[in-house]
């Protein structure tokens, strides 16, 4: 005889969508960078190690897309970029807004803010 949990086991491994459904995506931050990015780099020393510890860094976690890669299949229906570093926040798979170029530090968090403002209620 099969015991109910062993079943349980088994049903949830063989059929993964009969239990639970998929959560949707929370919101994340795309840097769309390249190699030898003088303003990527600056970002990351300025605002990079500490991005992951702020709140908005919890709101809306960063993803490094490198433009000169292949583009990512979950990010077809986002723009490519040309210019580096682009901001591009994300929720749900869906482009919410863009920020073009590193603006300096100072200039960043406001505008990082105006952006996670516009994010959907039920992201944030």
């Amino acid at each position: 005889m099969v015991k109910p949990y062993r079943f349980f086991l088994v049903a949830m491994t063989v059929v993964p969508g009969l239990f639970w459904t998929e959560a949707p995506k929370a919101a994340e931050l795309l840097m769309l960078e390249q190699p030898g990015c003088v303003w990527c780099k600056r970002w990351n020393e300025e605002i990079g190690v500490a991005y992951p510890k702020t709140e908005e860094g919890r709101l809306a976690p960063l993803r490094r897309v490198d433009i000169t890669e292949p583009w990512p299949a979950d990010l077809n229906g986002i723009a490519r970029e040309r210019m580096t570093p682009t901001f591009v926040l994300v929720s749900e798979g869906q482009e919410i807004d863009r920020l073009r170029g590193y603006p300096g530090e100072h200039f960043f968090w406001p505008l990082l803010t105006g952006m996670l403002q516009k994010l959907p209620e039920n992201t944030n």
